[in-house]
């Protein structure tokens, strides 16, 4: 079957139909944004979608990607404000907010953000010393962030996030750090020590102060009951001798023997119970006890009423005026006397 003229006009006719409908027609994914450019020059963004364009005329210029991205920043060295020469990598992320400004703002975006962020890490860590670089990477990141993101802001770009991974200092700069940390807490330990010891000597101080104050204290009380009782033991002995004066001046003779007794028979108490007398010598004889004995039985008979009748006075024995070197007399209590 042949062809006519017409008939191959047509079929040419519907294929670049069909030709021109695949030209004008973009489907932009989700996550990218396309410019458009016509005769070279931009004109739109395209969203996510079914899109059209003109064909022949307009073109796809660049095809962005709107995400979040992560860009990885190489190790580098850094000579910190002190002097001391550590190595540091981080990673970046950025997103594209403005689509046109990334595509014609910079040329290959990626390598300029990347160069921005190593200069900026070596600039910001550079100006800070090393205890400081190492313990204050909050800090550098903020400083980081702040840096970098102002200086992409004209291509259209969010930096979110700065993150420095990781910095290593040298061997025998990390050394001479654990040694330092090791000194600095052995110091810590010895201070700490001297504290304890110090409050400890402190407290027993305190106690022993304590201790002293209640024992002057006591002290202080139990001489003031001694003085209270010697005060009232002188006021009893006072008014018994006051009480024997007035019977003596009422002529009661037993009152003079009944007092007379009572310190005879204190004093040999006292004499008996020395603890460095051993043997008593007796400055009487024993017949002079017993004549004190008999009084006091006498007066005991009186004050009960046991007789109506005096008893009879004791019989008095005479005392040596001179002592004999031959045996002493005998003792009625002691059966066997002790020369």
């Amino acid at each position: 079957m042949l062809l006519s003229g017409f008939d191959i006009v047509v079929i040419v006719l519907v294929v670049f139909v069909i030709l021109v409908l695949f030209a004008g027609i973009k489907t932009v994914p989700q996550g990218y944004r396309y410019t458009i450019e016509r005769f070279g020059r931009y004109t739109r963004t395209l969203e996510p979608g079914l899109n059209l364009i003109t064909p022949f005329i307009e073109r796809v210029g660049a095809r962005m990607n709107v995400m979040e991205q992560v860009l990885n920043v190489p190790t580098q060295e850094v000579i910190t404000k002190d002097n001391a020469s550590v190595s540091a990598d981080a990673v970046s992320f950025y997103q594209v907010l403005n689509a046109a400004q990334a595509a014609y703002q910079v040329s290959n975006l990626e390598n300029a953000i990347l160069n921005l962020t190593m200069t900026n890490i070596r600039s910001v860590m550079g100006s800070m010393d090393l205890d400081e670089l190492l313990s204050n990477r909050d800090a550098i990141n903020d400083r980081l962030l702040r840096v970098v993101d102002e200086a992409v802001q004209p291509w259209g770009i969010k930096v979110t996030r700065v993150e420095i991974k990781d910095i290593q200092p040298p061997r025998d700069l990390v050394d001479a750090m654990a040694r330092q940390m090791k000194a600095e807490r052995e110091k810590r330990a010895q201070v700490l020590e001297a504290e304890g010891s110090r409050n400890a000597q402190i407290l027993r101080a305190e106690g022993a102060k304590q201790s002293a104050i209640l024992q002057a204290e006591g002290q202080r009380e139990a001489a003031f009951r001694n003085a209270e009782a010697r005060e009232r033991l002188a006021e009893a002995e006072a008014k018994a001798t006051k009480m024997v004066s007035e019977a003596i001046a009422a002529g009661d003779v037993q009152a003079i023997n009944y007092f007379v007794a009572q310190k005879y028979t204190e004093a040999l108490a006292s004499i008996g119970s020395a603890p460095n007398s051993k043997i008593v010598m007796m400055p009487m004889e024993a017949s002079s006890i017993l004549g004190s004995l008999g009084g006091i039985g006498a007066i005991a008979r009186e004050v009960f009423g046991e007789g109506n009748n005096p008893p009879p006075p004791p019989r008095a024995v005479p005392a040596r005026s001179t002592p004999s070197v031959g045996p002493a007399p005998a003792n009625p209590f002691n059966p066997n006397p002790e020369r």
